[in-house]
């Protein structure tokens, strides 16, 4: 579903218009900076190549639009790693807390899922961007949909921003694009060419959070097969990076939130290197492998004469169940009372680490987040405003930030894009 836009209508009479603020991008950060920007003495209007606002928007958390997560300002700067100190300042401008609020107070309550990820409460995207609109509306925002941005340029007051039919002149410019992610939805990369031109510096884009490619081919056999509560680490590490959630398993790899993570904790290590990583993966990490070798060991005594597989398929989905005994070397259809006690250990070390070696991951195009972007060392983490141009701010996945799935990445489009409007707005007041 698509929201269309209800901009103010052009004068045709004139191709150049005059704005305080101009936002180029009507996503989530765009449209939350706008909303931090405006006031009776500040005109904003944003520009978005798309003829609606949101088209990323509508598509998140499955079109349920998972907007933040359930936790404290210190775990967020904590999950965002490196990126989590420049953060830290936008997320007190605009915390999970005030999110919730935010979209509270205009009708529209949230929910938290026992994962700590937060939720409209009827789980629609729609209602997240409906509210934006109309609190953009409200504000009196000119919004112009249908308007790509084609060059961003120096002026004696500002910028010269030109679009496809007119030329914009701002005396502010912030800068929400996105990054190159999920390019159908209007994420083309072209504010990384904008911040170029400004004299930023882009870190090359990466897939993060995307599935993972695996050398085996067993998984496509059990594409779709899906597990709620894994935990994926390195092959030969005790610590770090380690993922954990739900999986699904495709035609060539693993899908899923953990598998994502992992994805992002290994994207430098994976863009074009080459290398193969490996991994492994506890099906069953809330149980000791001692207590499963008692449990696994007292089913196959009680059920002789069923089949291994359908012994492991008590735990585990029926088609894994299977791959699990031929990888241990064992006919499925072998019954309970024969397995060898070698060929049970083995079936318990796969369910307790998974062998699976990554190759690379899914296309760019395919990930939830871009990895790299405008480099955040030549951005004031204190207003989101350049530290090279006069008058320029960054908003949302355009920089280099990113978080791990679980609405993370929403809420430091709302944070960053909140401080980068309130800043310029305060800006031009002379704040």
């Amino acid at each position: 579903m698509e929201i269309a836009a209800d901009p103010w209508p052009a004068d045709e009479s004139n191709h150049n218009m005059k704005t305080d603020i101009c936002v180029i991008g009507a996503g989530p950060a765009g449209l939350m900076a706008a909303i931090g920007a405006v006031s009776e003495r500040i005109s904003v209007t944003v520009l978005e190549a798309n003829r609606a606002a949101g088209r990323k928007l509508l598509v998140t958390g499955g079109g349920r639009c998972n907007l933040t997560h359930d936790a404290t300002i210190d775990e967020f700067v904590r999950v965002f790693g490196d990126a989590g100190r420049f953060l830290r300042h936008s997320l007190h401008e605009m915390p999970s807390e005030a999110i919730r609020t935010f979209f509270h107070d205009r009708g529209l309550p949230t929910t938290v899922e026992p994962d700590g990820c937060v939720f409209p409460a009827r789980g629609r995207a729609p209602d997240v961007l409906r509210i934006l609109q109309n609190e953009v509306e409200r504000s009196g925002v000119r919004l112009l949909c249908e308007s790509p941005v084609t060059d961003v340029a120096l002026q004696d007051d500002g910028f010269a921003v030109t679009t496809s039919a007119q030329v914009v002149a701002a005396k502010r410019l912030i800068v929400a694009t996105g990054g190159l992610s999920w390019p159908g939805t209007g994420s083309t990369g072209d504010g990384y060419r904008f911040a170029s031109a400004l004299g930023h510096a882009v870190i090359a884009p990466k897939a993060a959070l995307v599935p993972l490619v695996t050398s085996e081919n067993w998984p496509g056999d059990l594409a779709g097969v899906a597990l709620s509560d894994v935990r994926i680490r390195l092959a030969g590490a005790s610590r770090r990076p380690v993922s954990s959630g739900a999986i699904v398993f495709t035609q060539d790899g693993l899908g899923g939130p953990a598998a994502q993570d992992m994805s992002r904790l290994l994207a430098d290590e994976l863009a074009g290197t080459g290398h193969t990583i490996g991994l492994q993966i506890d099906l069953m990490p809330s149980v000791q492998e001692t207590e499963l070798d008692g449990w696994l060991q007292q089913q196959l005594t009680a059920n002789v004469r069923k089949t291994v597989t359908n012994v492991l398929a008590e735990f585990v989905p029926r088609r894994l169940a299977s791959t699990l005994c031929t990888l241990a070397g064992c006919d499925g259809d072998t019954q309970a009372g024969r397995i060898r006690k070698e060929t049970r250990r083995a079936i318990l070390h796969l369910v307790k680490a998974l062998p699976l070696h990554v190759t690379g991951t899914r296309p760019l195009a395919e990930a939830t987040v871009t990895r790299g972007g405008v480099d955040r060392r030549q951005i004031d983490p204190k207003t989101m405003g350049s530290k090279l141009c006069a008058g320029l701010f960054f908003a949302g996945e355009l920089i280099d930030v990113d978080g791990p799935c679980g609405g993370y990445n929403l809420q430091m489009c709302f944070s960053t894009g909140t401080l980068a409007g309130r800043a310029a707005a305060r800006q031009l007041a002379g704040l």
